[in-house]
């Protein structure tokens, strides 16, 4: 495995000096933001797309600092019952998949998108619970005529152009779970499968360790963020883990996004890369730093000490005890 980061944490920097700053920290790899909710700052894909000498000097720059691109992420709702975020996000994914395939990139990470409740509504709609019954109503529409339809053909389309699609298992979005990703990727092919990230695992109550072992054992990780979540048992007995206050107000919150290591102990994170070496995930640890109490700064170099620690970057021995 390799150490990376999201450089959507970089955005205020140009984009050689944010690759210094990446090589200079020791880490191997860079995850980009072609649109989407990544933003582009670092990638202008249009200007990538049209031509070739722009995108060997994009790699260039990259490859000459030692570097890798892990994924290309334009996160966003390609199924919005809003037509014109649809169309964006769309538009930005389909980009994504061919610049992708041209730069050798071996992942497109983004969101399964929420529709509507119907084809007249106007927002998301995310059902959690089957009853009242109009919510299971609502949920199979949504799967029948919106998810299932998008996610065959685009799925269908990256697998043509040699690309995974990463599909962060988010709240508010169809795709949250081991199990909906793995119904998702029955009904559509292998190229879709899971950005993995276990702060959006623990908030929902699932042992990322577990969510490795089922969706390792299928072959469905294609990518891995590395962020933590600290959960405020305290909070939770008031406000329940489905809070809507603001990602802001930290001391009332039932949990919050944290650097790795201060939501859960390094043994945890330890556990998480031995199971994803033990369940063929041997890709990039891609740090994504959304912590509300910590400097960007602070933030990164405490991820990247604390996962330097317990990755494992070197190929197994062969078992010459036996």
């Amino acid at each position: 495995m390799k150490l990376g980061v999201f450089t959507v944490l970089f955005a205020q920097k140009p984009f050689e000096e944010m690759l210094d700053h990446v090589k200079n920290a020791g880490l191997k790899a860079v995850e980009i933001g072609t649109g989407g909710n990544p933003g582009t700052a670092h990638c202008n894909i249009d200007e990538l797309l049209a031509s070739s000498e722009e995108r060997k000097r994009f790699i260039d720059k990259v490859h000459s600092r030692g570097l890798t691109i892990s994924a290309f992420s334009c996160h966003d709702n390609p199924i919005s019952p809003n037509k014109e975020k649809k169309k964006k996000s769309h538009d930005t994914f389909v980009k994504t998949v061919r610049l992708a395939e041209l730069l050798g990139v071996p992942v497109v990470n983004t969101f399964s998108g929420t529709p509507g409740s119907n084809e007249d509504s106007k927002y998301p709609n995310w059902p959690v619970t089957p009853w009242p019954n109009e919510y299971s109503d609502i949920l199979n529409w949504q799967w029948e005529r919106k998810l299932i339809p998008y996610w065959k053909e685009q799925g269908q389309f990256a697998k043509d152009h040699g690309v995974k699609v990463g599909l962060e298992l988010h709240a508010g979005f169809l795709v949250h779970t081991p199990y909906t990703l793995l119904k998702l990727r029955e009904a559509t092919n292998d190229a879709i499968g899971a950005n993995l990230d276990p702060s959006h695992l623990w908030w929902q109550g699932i042992d990322p360790v577990a969510a490795i072992k089922i969706l390792g054992k299928e072959n469905a990780i294609h990518h891995f963020h590395a962020k933590d979540t600290y959960i405020d048992q305290d909070n939770v007995n008031m406000y329940g883990l489905t809070d809507m206050q603001a990602y802001t107000d930290v001391q009332t919150r039932a949990w919050s996004f944290r650097s790795v290591g201060y939501g859960h102990s390094m043994q945890e994170w330890s556990n998480i890369v031995s199971a994803l070496r033990t369940y063929g995930y041997d890709h990039v640890m891609s740090i994504e730093h959304e912590d509300p109490i910590m400097s960007i700064d602070e933030g990164f170099r405490a991820a990247v000490k604390n996962l330097n620690a317990i990755i494992m970057e070197e190929a197994p021995a062969d078992m010459w005890w036996l």
